[in-house]
């Protein structure tokens, strides 16, 4: 069956069976790809336009590359959820292809050359926090007009695709599986008939998924395969595991063989962590290991001098007090301790039995501790010279500062196909070796992001390299000494978005491993900034961006930050930067920070700003100084190494200072109506548990409160959307028609009391009616994760952040005065059109060289009934200057008019007017004059000016 318009998982229907585990429907994936089309063909706001606004140049993640081998000019690129991206000039230009399907997930892709077809796995294959799951396997062959699915809807995140060079309908995947939970559907599945049928070749356990496969570069025959034994939960992941192992066939995928077997020398057991994979010929084999075993004891370590965190936690209270005030301050000063925990006030405190020594110890411990300070081996690399029957490690040192603590992020090793010393790792860094793996260099550049994940060498110019990594793509033609950056496309992963009330407006963004940056919403994404070296958008954070809340007095006063509550207050006027991060007590549990922690700058003082650790947190003084105005708001946390049981949302109301709303990782909603003097929980009538991804205060009613759930970290795919009209007392879903997916955002429209705006992980969507039903929104916005939502009142504008493709921006003027009365008419609605500035650069240009200037305007009209219309123009005499013969749809309608009048209108209008003269342009066309006009469609009329 063909589809031109694909859901993503995420729209998967989820059973649970008696182990509450998520399981998949595959009949229920169908039934949702078909709710979805229905969905975006009847919606009233299809066409809606947006316009992607960038930013670019900062990229964002990809997975993988596959390039023309006759011709490396033209190749695509896979992001991880920004779809794949098409290239025939050396990556000058990139078009979007999977545009038409309903994902934007990709784990691999793979081209037979020969017959142009291309095979796309989606759903990533990282298991990062925001790997996105995918809806199978995608295939197609007219680049990307249209989209066959062919099979594997269970799939979730597949690891790679092996299309046989000498017959495209036999093909080899591996399945790496859903991210969160147990799956019988990992695996290494084969077809033979291009995807008609497929069959599991080889399972290894429910917690087990294929992460690489490879066959050797002139047998197809002979196969590797990794293993990867994984557990991610919200709390904690575990990327190692017993059954973390290296396979082979040598019947093309159809049987295959543990290699990696205790006599083999490659490691084996628990530590065994993710596996990848490079073969070089049907002898000659490579594998990068992300080794979770732990380092041997390097014996009797030196002595340092100063004290140490461990010091105190076997140390007495006595021994404490008779440490030497110096070493002590030294100690406390090195380690970030506050200014009022000195030696002499610590010791009283000791002294008094308030605080205990291994309270020091504790003090710099918290919930990620455990993820950042493992002495793991980590990364190293082993050669296989006998097919796989025997492993050796090719290096006697640590390969330090490849993966550091996040080895599962990366796992790929490549070989030069004329070289079989000359190898490529990928991690933090790109390193090369040209010994077989003895000894590495770094390839890294200034101009080349960090953490890699996909490279082709160029089989006939091996100095020829492709990179992509989570900064975009990068070119190299002299081995990795010099790199070319090719960010064109607008793939950027923002967390969070804001906009401040300066003219133009500026946007702000937080983005995944690409820092915050900011630019004016107008600000043109074209090439001009290459002649001037001012690119329009402007990093002003690194690390992974998270939230921004911007002063209302001064738009140069900025708060945000990084992961793990890490935020700032900037000064962008004068580059001053301010870390303002809450700290704990000495004595006191150490706060536990979400990756993506909330900010929110109270509306009531914008001096007042409120950040969610466990507690929630209040700054009176623009961040100086910090209180915690609640208890522990979450369930506790849990055991595990990375931080959990923290605050993910709040919202202070409009209406009163100090009503203020907080969501959980952990599944609670609590509000406070009195600045934090009491806080009642109002989580009961919600799912159990699961994520809570908004809370939002209405603007409209005082006693008014939206939530929105999330239960991706348990591959809980459902809708979870509510409404309370009484402080949260009782809840209400308003998730009604929404294809299954996860929410994100939820926001109220500032005019029209009825609107609501939603983003999932799939799409956005508008109710006109308080969520009673949701219209889709699609022109423009492909089918990708939403995981902000901003409305600029001044301009009525509406700004989507997506978590793969950037941010878009459309006008919602005409959607604010939707109203009963459109409904029940039968004639169209006209909206009113803003003034035009008549320009003599109308139809000319400044060179004969250059293409004239086309001015336009939008004509925006509602409809209730589809069928064809003539738009007409006229003078404000009623002379028709202009007609447009278009489609319409029922719902909004946008229609562009390029202020063009015919030769027949030109001469009714001189006739009206004998003061004017209308010249033809360059381009041979008359446009309108300065005047009063009317926009007539089934003799319902609105005014245009010209001005």
């Amino acid at each position: 069956m063909k589809f031109n318009i694909f859901l993503a998982l995420s729209f998967l229907v989820i059973l649970k069976t008696e182990a509450q585990q998520p399981q998949i429907n595959a009949e229920a994936v169908q039934q949702a790809l078909l709710q979805k089309a229905v969905l975006q063909k009847e919606s009233l706001v299809k066409n809606v336009p947006f316009k992607n606004i960038g930013p670019t140049v900062m990229s964002g993640r990809v997975v993988d590359l596959a390039v023309n081998p006759e011709n490396p000019a033209e190749f695509y690129a896979g992001y991880a959820s920004g779809g794949v991206w098409h290239t025939t000039n050396n990556g000058t230009t990139f078009t979007p292809i999977l545009d038409s399907a309903q994902t934007q997930n990709v784990g691999d892709i793979a081209v037979d050359w020969n017959t142009r077809t291309i095979w796309v796995g989606t759903g990533e294959n990282n298991a990062s926090r925001s790997s996105y799951s995918g809806i199978g396997i995608l295939k197609s062959t007219n680049n990307g007009e249209t989209w066959e699915h062919v099979g594997l809807p269970n799939s979730q995140h597949i690891g790679r695709i092996l299309i046989n060079p000498n017959n495209v309908n036999e093909v080899v995947i591996g399945v790496t599986g859903a991210l969160y939970s147990k799956s019988e559907d990992r695996g290494i599945y084969k077809t033979k008939d291009g995807g008609k049928t497929w069959s599991k070749n080889l399972f290894v356990d429910n917690v087990s998924g294929i992460i690489d496969v490879q066959h050797a570069p002139n047998n197809y025959n002979v196969m590797f395969a990794s293993s990867w034994t994984k557990n991610r939960k919200a709390w904690n992941f575990d990327g190692s595991g017993n059954n973390s192992a290296i396979y082979k066939s040598t019947d093309a995928g159809e049987n295959w063989e543990k290699v990696s077997t205790e006599n083999s020398g490659f490691p084996t057991g628990n530590g065994v962590g993710r596996i990848g994979l490079a073969i070089y010929d049907d002898n000659i084999i490579y594998a990068i290991h992300d080794s979770q075993f732990r380092r041997p004891s390097e014996g009797e370590k030196q002595e340092t001098r100063g004290l140490k965190k461990e010091d105190f936690k076997t140390m007495s209270t006595q021994a404490f007090l008779s440490l030497e005030d110096k070493k002590l301050n030294g100690f406390l000063k090195m380690n970030g301790f506050q200014e009022k925990y000195r030696a002499e006030n610590v010791k009283q405190m000791v002294r008094s039995g308030n605080v205990k020594p291994i309270d020091l110890a504790h003090y710099l411990e918290d919930a990620n501790s455990m993820l950042f300070e493992t002495p793991v081996i980590g990364a190293e690399i082993y050669k296989s010279t006998d097919g796989g029957k025997t492993w050796k490690k090719t290096h006697n040192d640590y390969l330090d500062d490849l993966y550091y603590s996040y080895g599962y992020y990366f796992g790929h090793v490549y070989v030069a196909p004329d070289n079989e010393n000359s190898i490529y790792v990928y991690g933090v860094p790109i390193l090369k070796s040209k010994d077989g793996g003895k000894t590495f260099t770094s390839i890294s550049s200034e101009n080349v992001h960090a953490d890699h994940h996909a490279l082709w060498i160029n089989p006939k110019n091996t100095n020829h390299l492709i990179n992509g990594n989570d900064g975009g793509v990068n070119i190299s033609y002299d081995d990795g000494d010099n790199w070319i950056k090719n960010n064109a496309p607008a793939v950027g992963q923002f967390y969070a978005i804001n906009v401040d009330n300066q003219e133009p407006y500026r946007v702000y963004g937080g983005l995944q491993d690409n820092g915050v940056w900011v630019g004016a919403h107008d600000a043109p994404e074209d090439k001009r900034w290459h002649q001037n070296g001012e690119y329009p958008w402007k990093s002003i954070m690194g690390g992974d961006g998270m939230q921004i809340e911007i002063d209302n007095r001064n738009p140069d006063i900025v708060y945000t930050g990084y992961q793990f509550g890490n935020y700032y207050r900037i000064n962008r006027e004068t580059g001053e930067q301010k870390y303002i991060q809450p700290k704990h007590e000495l004595g006191e549990t150490p706060y536990r920070f979400n990756w993506q922690t909330p900010i929110h700058l109270s509306k009531h003082n914008q001096d007042i700003l409120y950040l969610g650790g466990n507690k929630l947190m209040r700054s009176m003084d623009k961040g100086e100084t910090w209180k915690a105005i609640s208890p522990d708001l979450t369930q506790g946390g849990k055991k595990g190494n990375v931080a959990y049981g923290t605050l993910t949302t709040i919202s202070e109301s409009a209406f009163k200072f100090g009503l203020i709303y907080i969501g959980s990782d952990d599944g609670l909603v609590q509000v406070t109506k009195n600045a934090g003097g009491t806080w009642n929980n109002i989580s009961n009538g919600l799912p159990k548990d699961l994520w809570v991804s908004r809370v939002i205060a209405s603007k409209h009613k005082k006693e008014r409160v939206y939530v929105t759930l999330n239960g991706y970290r348990f591959d809980d795919f459902s809708t979870y959307v509510y409404v309370s009209e009484n402080y949260g007392q009782t809840w209400k879903s308003i998730a009604s028609n929404i294809p299954t997916s996860p929410v994100n955002v939820i926001k109220e429209d500032f005019v029209n009391e009825g609107i609501l705006y939603l983003g999932t992980d799939n799409g956005a969507y508008v109710s006109f009616n308080n969520g009673e039903n949701w219209e889709a929104f699609s022109k423009g916005l492909p089918a990708v994760a939403v995981h902000d939502i901003v409305l600029h009142k001044e301009s009525n504008d509406l700004l989507i952040g997506t978590h793969g493709r950037s941010i878009y921006e459309t006008n919602i003027k005409a959607l604010q005065q939707f109203g009963a009365g459109m409904v029940l008419t039968s004639q169209p609605t006209i909206f009113k059109t803003e003034k035009i500035k008549a320009n003599g650069r109308w139809g000319n240009s400044w060179s004969k060289w250059m293409q004239p200037y086309e001015p336009a305007t939008q004509i925006k009209f509602y409809a209730n009934n589809a069928g064809k219309k003539t738009i007409e123009i006229k003078s404000d005499k009623n002379s028709v200057l202009q007609t447009i013969e278009v489609d319409v749809d029922k719902g909004f309608n946008y229609v562009d008019y390029d202020l063009t009048i015919t030769e027949k209108g030109r001469k009714k209008l001189l006739k009206e007017n004998t003061t004017i003269d209308i010249n033809k342009a360059k381009n041979n066309k008359y446009y309108l004059p300065k005047g009063e006009y009317i926009i007539s469609i089934d003799n319902v009329t609105k005014g245009l000016e010209v001005e």
